[in-house]
């Protein structure tokens, strides 16, 4: 979140910011609110100041007409601090509630646009593969293939369910295991396995509530929710530790299954496997000092990146605008890769520089020196990628004029050697 004392100092740096996502905040409350406590603040320091002063008094006091009356002004100014204590303690969490509803400022270079309208293609790399044949889509290779199954998906679990058989799950796998393995073995990430379910503390933390909370899956029994990107536990591993500035920068990377209602996609990708209520994804997170934030962002990229390029699939980069800007994002760079079946383009990765605002929430710091002052992390945030978007971009672009489809090379260890994803029966 931004901090209270920087949107006091800069109100219309803040204002523009917002206006500039195209979003509302409830900046004139927190303004007025945090006028209000300041005031109770000061009403309450000198009121306790002089209670003490007259506590003094009243010791000193023999003449017993006096001390009476010191004592009525005593309690007087006690029933004073009581009230104003009362207001206060209604004043400090309504403004710690609104804080958590101001989103991240845009970083200076975002391109400024209203939504997804506005974004810019910065890189594209192509596929090798080319197409004597009209590629077809996975909502047709799949079943064919007997490797998706939409029909029984949606029967156990309802719509956007679905269940991946044989080969196709052991594909899914492997496309994990590479990742995961590629990440940690050349890129210098640490792995990690969290919980796939988190405290609500932990989802204010990771800037997902209050905002998403309708988007989300909670357990209202036992009060969790199921994780909708393992960059919430990431973000909460060193939730209010103070670490030490020489080991930063702190890589992580970690598989979860995300759980999302998709409410506020609500018709959008409804065929195929392309947005689902469950799916599996690969995360790397960073903690890192405000001066390295930028470089890791490049370097996270790269590492995302480096996965299309190992696979073999054509993707291109690009940057979001201010519009279509995640809540706690200062800057986005999606990956995209090319669907030849669909026809279009899908996100497996958005990389993201959040700078502070989740350090600041989470109240991670680190000290720069022995001794020094904490202050707070920059987080940044990038996928490594995302499934089953990965898995449509290996079966519509490795699909055969027969109806099968060959498995990457770099995924044929994790397969026991399968090469190929057999044609269906003539």
């Amino acid at each position: 979140m931004l901090s209270l004392q920087f949107i006091r100092e800069h109100p219309d740096e803040v204002r523009r910011a917002v206006a500039s996502r195209h979003v509302t905040a409830p900046l004139d409350d927190i303004v007025r609110l945090d006028m209000r406590r300041r005031e109770l603040q000061r009403e309450l320091d000198e009121l306790r100041a002089e209670r003490n002063a007259l506590s003094k008094r009243i010791g000193g006091t023999r003449d017993e007409t006096a001390r009476s009356a010191l004592v009525a002004e005593s309690r007087a100014v006690g029933e004073r601090v009581t009230v104003l204590e009362r207001e206060m303690r209604e004043v400090e969490p309504r403004l710690a509630a609104l804080l958590l509803e101001v989103p991240n400022i845009p970083d200076a270079d975002v391109p400024l646009g209203p939504d997804e309208s506005g974004n810019v293609v910065r890189q594209q790399e192509e596929a090798t593969q080319a197409f004597d044949f009209p590629p077809r889509a996975h909502w047709d290779l799949g079943p064919e293939l007997g490797i998706v199954d939409f029909e029984r998906g949606a029967r156990m679990s309802g719509s956007r369910f679905y269940v991946l058989f044989g080969v196709g799950a052991r594909l899914q796998h492997a496309l994990i295991r590479f990742m995961l393995d590629l990440h940690v073995r050349e890129h210098g990430f640490v792995e990690v396995y969290p919980p796939f379910v988190v405290k609500e503390e932990a989802l204010v933390a990771a800037a997902q509530l209050p905002k998403f909370r309708e988007n989300l899956y909670h357990d209202a029994e036992e009060d969790v929710w199921l994780v909708p990107t393992a960059e919430v536990p990431l973000t909460n591993l060193h939730r209010d530790e103070i670490l030490d500035g020489a080991d930063l920068p702190l890589r992580y990377v970690a598989y979860t299954p995300c759980f999302r209602r998709e409410r506020m996609s609500a018709g959008r990708d409804v065929r195929g496997i392309k947005r689902g209520h469950q799916f599996d994804k690969v995360e790397m997170y960073v903690f890192c000092r405000p001066e390295e934030s930028e470089r890791e962002l490049e370097r996270l990229l790269e590492s995302a990146r480096e996965v299309c390029r190992r696979l073999g699939l054509a993707h291109r980069v690009v940057e979001l605008c201010t519009g279509d800007l995640g809540f706690a994002a200062a800057r986005t760079f999606d990956i995209e890769i090319w669907a030849p079946g669909c026809g279009e383009w899908l996100e497996v990765s958005s990389c993201s520089n959040v700078r502070d605002f989740q350090g600041r929430r989470a109240n991670v710091r680190f000290r720069a020196e022995r001794g020094g002052r904490p202050e707070h992390v920059h987080t940044l945030n990038g996928s490594g990628l995302a499934l089953p978007r990965t898995l449509i971009g290996i079966l519509e672009t490795y699909q055969q004029p027969d109806g099968s489809v060959v498995v990457p090379a770099v995924l044929r260890p994790y397969m026991g050697g399968v090469e190929r994803i057999g044609a269906p029966a003539p």
